[in-house]
């Protein structure tokens, strides 16, 4: 994590880790050559908390490279629990996402994640973010059994 470049999205980053929330988390939004998500818990009640938790967007002052993570959002300021990392150059992100860390070990394991089920609707047959949410690992387990998951987040 580099607080320097997003000092909100690194601390809500870090407080989330810290309190376990990424573990057993679904890798459910993975398009190849583009970027992979996460971030939805599997408990909805728990998701119906966080989804109230807006946080205010940082400056972008780096570009969305290849490694570099940043948190989803749907409009501005609209940032909660949800992150992905690219996996590739994507220019066209930094108008809106502010990258606030890197994966400085592992990206090739990043790059095997399961990637089958596409982008959710209206793009594709993938995971849809508002039942996942809603649903958690009912909707996870029955519909998208393949989708990869983080087993333990630490801070080091």
């Amino acid at each position: 994590m580099h607080r320097d470049w997003a000092p909100l999205g690194a601390d809500r980053f870090y407080n989330l880790v810290k309190r376990g929330w990424y573990d057993g988390v679904r890798f459910h939004r993975v398009l190849e050559d583009f970027t992979a998500g996460w971030g939805i818990h599997d408990n909805p009640y728990v998701n119906v908390v966080w989804q109230k938790e807006l946080l205010l967007d940082d400056p972008v002052t780096q570009s969305n490279t290849r490694a570099r993570v940043s948190f989803a959002r749907s409009g501005a300021n609209s940032r909660t629990t949800q992150v992905f990392v690219n996996h590739k150059a994507n220019p066209g992100l930094d108008d809106r996402f502010a990258p606030f860390g890197e994966v400085v070990e592992g990206m090739d394991v990043v790059d095997k994640l399961y990637a089958g089920y596409g982008d959710g609707p209206p793009r594709g047959e993938g995971v849809y973010q508002a039942r996942a949410l809603a649903r958690g690992a009912e909707y996870f387990d029955g519909e998208f059994p393949e989708l990869d998951r983080i087993e333990r987040a630490t801070i080091l």
